[in-house]
This record gives structure tokens, C-alpha cells and sequence, in this order.
């Protein structure tokens, strides 16, 4: 007997790219779009935040 068989599954609710979404409700589904919309919106914001610094550095070491 291992010593792993008395741990629970861990079930990840988090969202993978390809993932049958045959045995999700529609709840769920719904529940999966407002998050990656989330997620998106602060993949946005870091490539704002990136350009912003980038744009920053630049003006520093640009060469007059």
C-alpha cells in the first residue's frame, strides 16, 4: 500500500487551453469566460505596464 492513497484529489478549477468542456454547466462555462475576461484584462495592463517602462528606459539611454 502507498503511502499516497489516503491523499484526496486535487481537483484544479483552473481553466487549460483544449480542455473537454463537454462536462461543464453552463454556470460553469459562464464562470470560465468572466475569468479568462479578468485575466485578459490584466495581460493588458502588464504589456501597458511594460510598454510604459520600456518607453522610459529608452528616453534615458537614447542618444542625443
Amino acid at each position: 500500500m502507498s503511502l499516497f492513497d489516503d491523499e484526496p484529489v486535487k481537483r484544479t478549477d483552473a481553466y487549460r487551453i483544449g480542455q473537454d468542456l463537454s462536462l461543464l454547466s453552463v454556470e460553469e462555462l459562464k464562470r470560465r469566460i468572466e475569468e479568462l475576461r479578468a485575466e485578459i484584462g490584466r495581460l493588458e495592463s502588464e504589456i501597458a505596464s511594460k510598454g510604459t517602462t520600456r518607453s522610459a528606459a529608452e528616453s534615458v539611454f537614447r542618444k542625443s
